[in-house]
């Protein structure tokens, strides 16, 4: 019997140019990791249950892929990528220098409603400064952020940040301290389902009065300074707001503070936030979500380690990140990283020459696809079309094929071809 081919609800096989975009957005991400200093790290997908649930965090749990191994052990597939971190850090500490900078791109799994831009299986990209807890240390998760999500999507997008724990210090002048987890959650939900729909959900927890209270904390104001005011107003002077406060200095020192929006509504969904948190958007696309977020969650690390270290990062959602950049015609389609191709004339009679010749144009930067079967020349111009490429060289009289134009180039040598297709001009 023939076992029908097909893959898991939100899971997906990568075709060559889907993979190919992917490849080169992570590249573009990696690179402006390591210009600031970051060096990567890799843990398994697989851990103890136990090490995962330790404080995840409500839904995220029931959404975790959890069974048993052969050895009866309680195990689960990771589903992010930060709670993985701090196990790592807790058995590698004494290998490591602080602060430690680290970026760590790979595959977490959650058995969520699968939706545009949001997979069971998908792909996180996470960066973290771990054991400084300074505004210093905050500012660079956030410029670092920035200029990563300029570098892929041209300028088009916006970060909103908050403070968690000024949120928690105004949860605690209403009296409602007790239940601040649930109210976090609810807050964060904001976008998702609307104004009423959160206020309902906070009277329930908190009452009328106070949810009317807590969505005006909450709402927006037409500047930073409007609304510090209004926070520091409704929460009272404390460390919280000097934070925010010099995040802005900083910012402007730099000038890129017209990139950020103090929002008071960004509050993050997971229990493991204590800080400064953040989430970024599509200023054409804002409907898709966050395409990266995080903050500061200086507890974390203190579940698997008598000695807490405080850590800021943030996470990269490539799959959403993709979508958003497909919707808004950013993403050029590519079916190969080859520039050039060879065409075969004889066969193996030649295969080797043609390798000699490919060697000499990879040497000098040009990625080549020698084709491997003898055709004739017209369909060998057909199958490099269908490749993607833009070039075809035809080795016994080293002419040039213009793919595009259908015209040849021949006289040209070595060097020619080199500085035609890297150019793309003609001399």
């Amino acid at each position: 019997m023939i076992i029908t081919p097909r893959v898991l609800k939100g899971f997906r096989d990568f075709l060559p140019e889907a993979e190919i975009a992917r490849r080169n957005l992570v590249e573009k991400i990696e690179s402006s990791f390591r210009s600031y200093g970051f060096v990567p790290i890799d843990t398994p997908a697989l851990e103890y249950a136990e090490i995962l649930f330790g404080k995840g965090g409500g839904e995220t749990e029931k959404q975790v892929y959890r069974f048993r191994d052969s050895g009866d052990r309680d195990v689960a597939l990771r589903f992010d990528l930060t709670v993985p971190f701090a196990r790592f850090l807790a058995e590698h500490r004494a290998e490591l220098t602080f602060p430690f900078k680290r970026y760590h791109i790979a595959k977490v799994w959650r058995g969520e409603n699968t939706q545009r831009g949001r997979y069971r299986e998908f792909t996180q990209c996470d960066f973290d400064i771990i054991g400084s807890d300074t505004a210093a240390a905050d500012f660079e998760i956030l410029h670092l952020m920035r200029n990563t999500l300029l570098a892929i999507c041209g300028g088009d997008v916006i970060i909103r940040f908050n403070h968690r724990g000024l949120f928690n210090r105004f949860l605690s002048r209403l009296g409602v301290s007790d239940k601040s987890v649930e109210i976090l959650r609810a807050v964060d939900k904001l976008a998702k389902i609307g104004p009423e729909a959160v206020k309902l959900a906070l009277s329930e927890l908190a009452g009328e009065g106070k949810a009317v209270e807590i969505l005006g904390f909450v709402g927006a104001k037409d500047s930073f300074d409007e609304t510090l005011a209004a926070m520091t107003s409704a929460a009272g002077p404390c460390p919280e707001l000097e934070r925010l406060a010099s995040l802005r200095r900083f910012m402007l020192e730099a000038g890129i503070a017209d990139s950020f929006v103090l929002d008071p509504s960004i509050t993050r969904g997971l229990d493991y936030y204590t800080g400064v948190v953040f989430e970024s958007f599509f200023t054409d696309l804002p409907d898709i979500g966050s395409i990266c977020s995080g903050g500061r969650y200086d507890n974390l690390v203190g579940l698997y380690s008598k000695e807490p270290l405080a850590g800021v990062g943030a996470s990269i959602g490539i799959d959403r990140l993709i979508a958003g950049l497909e919707t808004l015609g950013r993403i050029r389609a590519e079916k190969t990283y080859a520039k050039v191709g060879i065409a075969c004339v004889a066969g193996d009679a030649n295969a080797g020459a043609c390798q000699a010749l490919a060697a000499k144009l990879r040497e000098r930067g040009v990625h080549c696809d020698v084709f491997l079967e003898e055709e004739k020349l017209t369909k060998q111009f057909q199958a490099a079309e269908k490749r993607g490429l833009r070039w075809l060289i035809i080795p016994n009289t080293l002419t040039l094929r213009d793919l595009q134009k259908r015209e040849n180039l021949e006289g040209l040598g070595i060097e020619g071809i080199v500085e035609i297709v890297k150019s793309g001009k003609y001399p």
